[in-house]
Parts: structure tokens; C-alpha cells; sequence
């Protein structure tokens, strides 16, 4: 369970997101927001560290003032998708885009650096998505190990550290759309293929074209599921 100056953290971050205080807006004083959380004044300034740590204020002569959310650290991801029961689809996408965008670098930089051992691996790892008869776990599992051995290859550490923790931050919000993911297994086995064949050749444009393509399939899968399920959860709503 988090401690109690974790939690006011959390609260505080979900009313800056909400718009409860807006840019440039000052947040009560320590003394209000003690009273406000039934929390000591050390407890307090804890939980606005945090809250400084993850880029959303400033504490400033007078008091904390709200920054605008674009300064905000990578962490912040993950409070923005848990705003919602069902994450904004919009959101998703572009988080999806941009680790895609950062996955296809890693892979040709992958090419360029790995041994034929290594590149052999990183095939092995590919070979189970060629395959009609994976279930939709599996193929998730599939498609992440094969993810993290080309990051690996890559030895691009700031690369490694941004594109985990953006895809840190989505998974939770994947686990809950299974019931409504409808993979098209073809087109993912066909572009498995293509990017096994790529890597055999170290064909970088080859490679890079066919996880484009591969990454598009994945990303319009995930869009597709996060609009049924929040038509479900309106259904819901609606019926009740």
C-alpha cells in the first residue's frame, strides 16, 4: 500500500491532470493542504517533492505553482492513462507511435552492431510469430521478447531506457482489452516473415519497412480494442 504521503502525491497530480489547478495556478498552503489531507506538515512537503520530481510545479517564493504538463517527466504517462477506467484511445496511439518510431532505430542500429550469433537469436525469436496457432498471449509474449533482444542489440542505452519506460507504462492498460483484441494473424505471421528475412540479409531498409508495417498492424489492433471496450463500458453504463 503507498505511504500516506504517496497517496496526497497521487491526489495532487490527479487535480492538476483534471484541471482542478491550472497552469500557474498556486496550490494551497502546507497548512490547508494538511488539513485538507489529515497529514502533518512533513508528510506534506514529502509529497510535494514528488510532485516537483515528476516536473508538474515549482516551489517558488510564496508558494508551489503549476507547470504545464509538457515539462513533466516520462512518469507522468502513466497517471494520464489511469485518468480514465478505459484509456484515451488518442493517448495510446501516439505513445504507440513514438515507441514504434524508437523500436525501428533500435533495430537498425541492431543490425549494425550484432554478431551473426546475436542476429541469429534475435531470428529464433521471430520464428514462433510466423505462426497461425498462437494464442493472443502468446503472441504478446512472443512479440516483447523479440522487442527486448533488438533493444538490447542496439546498445543505445537512453534508447533502452525511454522505450521501456513508455511500454511500461501501456502494458496495464493492454491487460484489461484481451476480450476485445482481434489480432489478423496472417498479416502478423506475413511481416514476422519479412522481418526474419531482413535480418538474414542485415537488409536495414528491408527490416525497417517490414516493422513499420508490423508496428502499424499492432498499433490499429490496440486503437480497435480500446474503442470496444469503451463502447462496452458506455453499453454498460447505459444499461444499468
Amino acid at each position: 500500500m503507498p505511504s500516506k504521503h504517496e497517496q496526497i502525491a497521487q491526489h495532487l497530480i490527479q487535480d492538476i491532470l483534471s484541471g482542478r489547478y491550472r497552469v500557474s495556478d498556486r496550490l494551497p498552503s502546507e497548512r490547508d493542504l494538511a488539513s485538507r489531507f489529515d497529514a502533518n506538515r512533513g508528510c506534506i512537503r514529502e509529497a510535494i517533492t514528488k510532485v516537483v520530481q515528476m516536473g508538474l510545479i515549482d516551489v517558488q517564493p510564496g508558494g508551489a505553482r503549476v507547470k504545464d504538463k509538457q515539462e513533466a517527466s516520462l512518469d507522468i504517462i502513466s497517471h494520464l492513462l489511469a485518468q480514465e477506467a478505459i484509456p484515451d484511445p488518442c493517448l495510446i496511439d501516439q505513445i504507440m507511435l513514438v515507441t514504434n518510431k524508437l523500436f525501428i532505430v533500435a533495430a537498425e542500429r541492431a543490425l549494425e552492431l550484432a554478431g551473426d550469433d546475436e542476429l541469429d537469436a534475435i531470428r529464433a525469436l521471430a520464428q514462433p510469430l510466423m505462426s497461425l496457432e498462437l494464442d493472443a498471449d502468446a503472441r504478446s509474449e512472443s512479440y516483447f521478447l523479440l522487442m527486448k533482444a533488438i533493444m538490447q542489440a542496439s546498445a543505445n542505452l537512453p534508447l533502452q531506457i525511454i522505450t521501456r519506460t513508455l511500454f511500461d507504462q501501456i502494458m496495464p492498460s493492454n491487460d484489461s482489452l484481451k476480450a476485445h483484441a482481434l489480432v489478423d494473424e496472417q498479416a502478423s505471421s506475413l511481416f514476422a516473415g519479412e522481418i526474419d528475412r531482413a535480418i538474414a540479409a542485415r537488409d536495414g531498409q528491408a527490416l525497417s519497412s517490414a516493422f513499420a508495417t508490423f508496428s502499424t498492424l499492432n498499433r490499429e489492433t490496440l486503437i480497435r480494442a480500446l474503442q470496444a471496450a469503451r463502447e462496452a463500458t458506455a453499453l454498460e453504463g447505459s444499461v444499468q
